[in-house]
Parts: structure tokens; sequence; C-alpha cells
């Protein structure tokens, strides 16, 4: 083998390891964390509100769960749709 031949399998090599895809994300783990956060949110504002409501508290903390709470929720049916949206896109494709 000559020497132009060994540069220039160096050379792929090292391209080849430059250009390859970074390993993807566990959906499972980032849906499962996502979906934790989105429970653990409407918890808390549940429990913001609650208290508000039994002791007088603040109304303004109120205001802010609730904002915080239909926020949540309008994302996870955007969510929802796009899932909706992409399965059907999915059969109607054609075999």
């Amino acid at each position: 083998m000559s020497i132009a031949a060994n540069l220039a399998i160096q050379s792929y090599d090292t391209a080849r390891v430059a250009a390859r895809p970074a390993p993807p994300e566990r959906s499972e783990a980032a849906f499962g964390a996502a979906l934790g956060q989105f429970a653990a949110g409407l918890h808390q504002s549940e429990t913001v509100a609650t208290n508000s409501m039994l002791s007088g508290a603040d109304p303004h903390a109120l205001v802010e769960a609730l904002a915080a709470t239909e926020l949540a929720v309008e994302t996870a049916v955007s969510v929802r749709d796009k899932v909706v949206e992409a399965y059907l896109e999915i059969l109607r494709m054609p075999v």
C-alpha cells in the first residue's frame, strides 16, 4: 500500500468519526420526565388553590397557579393534537 492510500484511509476514518451523529436521548426517559413535571405542576397548583380558598391566603398566588395550570394543560393538549395529527398522517401513507 502506498503512503497516499494510507493518508486517504486515515482521513476517511477521521471524517467518519467526526460526522457520526450523537446518540439520541432516551425518548422514554424524556417523556417520563416531562409527564412527571406536568403532574407535579398540576399538584402544586391544586395545593396553592386549596390553601388560598381555605385560608384566604394571597389571591395573587391563586391567580398565578391557575395561569400556570392553564398553560400546562394547553401545552399538553397541543402536544396531543400533534401526536394524533402525525398518527393520522402515517395512516394516510400508501403502503
